[in-house]
C-alpha cells in the first residue's frame, strides 16, 4: 500500500495530488507539465513538498505536520529517469556494482550476471557513460536501479530511447519483477501502448491534479 497526499506550489505551477496505490504496478499518464515527474521527485525525496504525507508499507517517509522527512538513501526507492544519470567517472560495471554496495548480500534480489544478460550490456561493462548511446545508458540505469533491491521502483519514461526489440525483452521482465518478486512500481510514459503491457491501472494527471 502506498499512500500519497502532497501539495507543492510554485510561481506558475501547483501540484495537489492524493493517491492510494494498492496494485503492484501503477502508471502515471498525462501531458508535459502536468506534474508527473514532480510527483515522482517528491516521493523519492528529491523535492520537498509544502505539505502532505507519504507512507509506503506502513512506514512514513514524509509528514509535514510531524516534521518527518526521511532522506533519499533511507527511502529505498529505485529510480530510472529519462537521461539515465549515470556516474560519468565510473565504468558501466562499476555503475551497476555501486547499487550492490548498499544492500546486504542476503537481501539482494538480483545477481549482476542476471541483469547484464537480460539487458544485453555484457559488451559495455568496461565502457564509460560518454561512450554509450542513449538506449545503452537507459539499460544501464535500469539495471542499476534493479540491483539496488528497492522496495519501490519508479520509472520516468525509462524506455524512451530503446528500440522495439529491447522494449519487448525488458517490459516482460518488469512485469515479472512486479508480479513475482513483489516490487511495486510507479511507471511514467507518454505511450499508452507501452503502459498497457505492464498494467491497466492508469492514473491521469492534468494541471497538477489527478483527473482519473
Amino acid at each position: 500500500m502506498i499512500e500519497i497526499k502532497v501539495r507543492l506550489k510554485r510561481k506558475h505551477f501547483e501540484l495537489d495530488a492524493s493517491l492510494q496505490l494498492t496494485q503492484r504496478v501503477s502508471a502515471i499518464y498525462g501531458p508535459s507539465g502536468s506534474g508527473k515527474s514532480t510527483l515522482l521527485s517528491i516521493i523519492a525525496g528529491i523535492t520537498r513538498p509544502d505539505s502532505g504525507r507519504i507512507v509506503i508499507d506502513d512506514e512514513c517517509l514524509f509528514d509535514h505536520e510531524q516534521r518527518i522527512n526521511k532522506p533519499i538513501h533511507q527511502r529505498r526507492i529505485g529510480l530510472v529517469f529519462q537521461d539515465g544519470r549515470l556516474f560519468p567517472h565510473l565504468t558501466v560495471e562499476h555503475n551497476l556494482c555501486y547499487a550492490l554496495h548498499f544492500t546486504p548480500v542476503q537481501k539482494q534480489q538480483f545477481k549482476l550476471e542476471q541483469i547484464v544478460k537480460l539487458l544485453e550490456i555484457g559488451l559495455l561493462l568496461k565502457q564509460r557513460p560518454h561512450q554509450l548511446s542513449g538506449g545503452e545508458k537507459q539499460r544501464v540505469a535500469l539495471g542499476r536501479a534493479l540491483l539496488s533491491s528497492p522496495r519501490l521502483l519508479m520509472l520516468d519514461e525509462p524506455l524512451a530511447s530503446l528500440d522495439d526489440r529491447l522494449k519487448s525483452q525488458i517490459l516482460p521482465f518488469l512485469k515479472l519483477v512486479a508480479d513475482e518478486i513483489k516490487i511495486p512500481m510507479i511507471y511514467i510514459s507518454h505511450s499508452k501502448q507501452e503502459i498497457m503491457q505492464i498494467t491497466d491501472n492508469l492514473i491521469d494527471i492534468r494541471f497538477g491534479k489527478v483527473s482519473a
